[in-house]
């Protein structure tokens, strides 16, 4: 796979500090049941990181200590990591809110047949990958059979009580097919919503729109097309500097399955993490002392994906 990392810096994108911090956002792991190609994470079957019960421990008691609201817990598949489900309930015990960042097709994996009910048990928030609602598009990115087995997994999840207006939460995500930049979010909200129920009868919250990063397996497939450099001029030009409010990294720190923190997901990918003040990646257990609020951002020039046109964040866009 070709490496972006080198193409994205120097960087000119501005300066930001980080703000209060609001959500925990934990990759339990690279293990997938899925290779979805505009994956940044590179997460797959063959991956073998996985985090492990004593830094799920330290998740937990920087929840505490921090007093953090949200735990969103992403991955690979989150839930194939087997610590899954006890760091759910202890979080949900502690009053946090918390998010799930579903592939649905997980849903029916063997050994996950009670998954959904789990979720659903412990009020989990759902947050799922649905690309586009055209079968054709669905599996030409994530592979055959993809599609169908995420209208089965939102079936069931609608079946108890996802997706409903006073219900338990179920918002998907969508990511362009290619090297452009994501529609108008509540317009295609409203495509969703309309293909989704007449189609398959199938109901959810909210629909977020995430711009694809010129990262990992993404970057390295528009490096190798010869696209690479036309795709960052792309999102330079669509550059909104009232963005730079809302953006994500402000109010959220991600932390990789070994405990190590960065100021997003994208970063990790990247291997940019928090440094300590001698240059050491700082490690999650810091905070249990440390606020890091005020902290400086670390940038280069994928960040300007997060920027470009209305915006991306894991909430999607952010105007």
């Amino acid at each position: 796979m070709l490496d972006t990392a080198p193409l994205l810096s120097p960087s000119s994108f501005p300066g930001i500090r980080r703000e209060r911090l609001e959500t925990l956002q934990v990759n339990l792991g690279y293990r997938c049941n899925q290779s979805c190609r505009h994956c940044h994470v590179n997460a797959g079957p063959k991956r073998t990181e996985l985090m492990r019960r004593e830094t799920v421990d330290t998740v937990l008691a920087v929840l505490r200590a921090r007093r953090i609201g949200v735990l969103d817990l992403t991955g690979g598949a989150p839930e194939l990591n087997p610590h899954f489900r006890d760091l759910v309930r202890m979080a949900r015990g502690a009053g946090v809110r918390v998010m799930d960042r579903c592939n649905l097709t997980i849903l029916g994996e063997p050994g996950q047949e009670d998954l959904a009910e789990f979720l659903a048990g412990q009020g989990v928030a759902v947050i799922a990958s649905l690309p586009c609602y055209l079968e054709e598009n669905v599996d030409a990115q994530r592979g055959d059979g993809a599609f169908a087995a995420s209208i089965a997994g939102l079936r069931r999840l609608n079946a108890l009580g996802y997706g409903e207006a006073q219900g338990l939460e179920l918002n998907l995500v969508y990511n362009p097919q290619g090297a452009v930049l994501p529609p108008d979010q509540q317009g295609l909200e409203a495509d969703y919503k309309r293909k989704l129920l007449d189609g398959y009868g199938i109901r959810f919250n909210h629909l977020f729109t995430i711009t694809n990063m010129p990262i990992s397996r993404f970057g390295s497939t528009l490096l190798s097309r010869g696209g690479f450099d036309d795709y960052l001029r792309l999102l330079k030009e669509a550059h909104c500097s009232a963005n730079l409010a809302t953006v994500m990294c402000r109010s959220l720190l991600s932390v990789d399955w070994r405990g190590y923190l960065y100021d997003c997901d994208f970063n990790q990918m990247l291997e940019m993490p928090l440094l300590t003040h001698d240059g050491a990646a700082l490690h999650l257990s810091r905070l249990l002392d440390e606020d890091p609020g005020g902290m400086r951002i670390r940038t280069a020039e994928h960040c300007y994906g997060c920027t470009a046109g209305s915006g991306s964040s894991c909430g999607g866009a952010l105007s």
